[in-house]
């Protein structure tokens, strides 16, 4: 237990420090730990719910969240994420699509970042549409899909950096309540008090490492650093979730 709550703690540290949650690298470190796979979204989406929620209310407070088309994404991707937290999943195909996404998610962060003042591009208007399978995506596999939507946002010069950034979190927080409730609906309500038993340790470990992510990485690191220190660790827990099927 102790290398796994270590390994929640820095997991949270660097995806909080980009301003994500880390379900995915979460629920592949349990898969890997030989954690019952049936609650390995529930206690993901909660440690995403901890880590994000502070990020979220810091950004709204600061008044850098862009309501409106964060609102726009977040309906929409939302009942996607609980339909996709209701759909039933066999285990190998469970472990295929996280480790997939883990691997995408992780080269995803390489993807150049917007800078401000830059004009949204065409492509931009399409996000809408996009967001809704991404929902689904989210809900299935216990992720909150904003690690997917940020660099979507980039790429598109859909807003400045630290509204994208917002909107990432907001995304987050949103799809893994709704994914989380998909997920309880589909395997019954008890599985959060039997996620919670076991996972206590690993939810204090990700407070403690958002909070240091939030506050103190990006002041002792490059933010680039910390991105490719965040898509090594992705890829590397993807690649081994996929070997070991």
């Amino acid at each position: 237990m102790f290398w796994l709550a270590a390994a929640f703690l820095v997991t949270a540290l660097l995806y909080a420090s980009v301003g994500f949650g880390g379900g995915s690298t979460y629920s592949a470190l349990l898969a890997l730990s030989g954690f019952d796979f049936r609650l390995l979204p529930v206690l993901s989406l909660s440690c995403n719910i901890v880590v994000v929620a502070g990020s979220s209310v810091r950004f709204a407070r600061a008044d850098v969240t862009p309501w409106k088309g964060a609102l726009l994404l977040t309906a929409l991707a939302a009942p996607a994420a609980l339909l996709g937290g209701l759909i039933p999943i066999r285990e190998d195909a469970f472990f295929m699509l996280l480790g997939g996404c883990l691997i995408i998610a992780g080269l995803a962060l390489f993807a150049p970042q917007r800078s401000d003042g830059d004009a949204p591009t065409r492509a931009a208007k399409v996000i809408p549409f996009a967001v809704v399978p991404l929902g689904f995506l989210s809900g299935l596999v216990g992720i909150g899909g904003g690690i997917f939507l940020a660099p979507m946002l980039h790429l598109t010069r859909w807003n400045e950096t630290r509204a994208i950034a917002a909107t990432a979190s907001l995304f987050i927080l949103v799809n893994s309540l709704f994914g989380l409730t998909g997920q309880l609906l589909k395997n019954g309500w008890d599985r959060l008090s039997e996620a919670a038993a076991f996972g206590l340790p690993l939810l204090i470990a990700v407070v403690v490492g958002g909070q240091i992510g939030s506050l103190l990485a990006l002041r002792l690191f490059p933010a680039r650093l910390v991105r490719i220190l965040t898509a090594a660790l992705t890829i590397w827990v993807g690649g081994r979730l996929l070997l070991a099927i």
